[in-house]
């Protein structure tokens, strides 16, 4: 089944380092682009989130640019609770670990 451009996955990853101003679009991509990013965020124990409408916004984002002032307490809510579920995981659950 070919893919029409309706129903193309699309995928965008954030990095936050500790002292940055903002996170960062570090990867985005569509379609076969957008599967590879989300398996390397997976075999790389990178939470996967879902939701088509923040990443819609953050597709319109270039690539090594902060995420603008309007997306700043979505991200930061998302951010926050991925934290939390990542505190409460067994030491060799947490990310990073095999």
């Amino acid at each position: 089944m070919t893919q029409t451009p309706k129903n193309l996955k699309n995928a965008v990853a954030l990095a936050y380092g500790a002292g940055a101003p903002a996170p960062v679009v570090v990867a985005s991509g569509k379609g076969t682009i957008a599967e590879q990013i989300i398996q390397l965020a997976k075999e790389n124990g990178v939470y996967v989130h879902e939701s088509k409408e923040l990443v819609a916004l953050l597709m319109d984002i270039d690539l090594d640019q902060e995420i603008p002032a309007t997306l700043y307490r979505v991200v930061a809510e998302l951010l926050s609770w991925l934290y939390q579920i990542e505190a409460a995981l067994p030491p060799n659950l947490k990310t990073g670990k095999k």
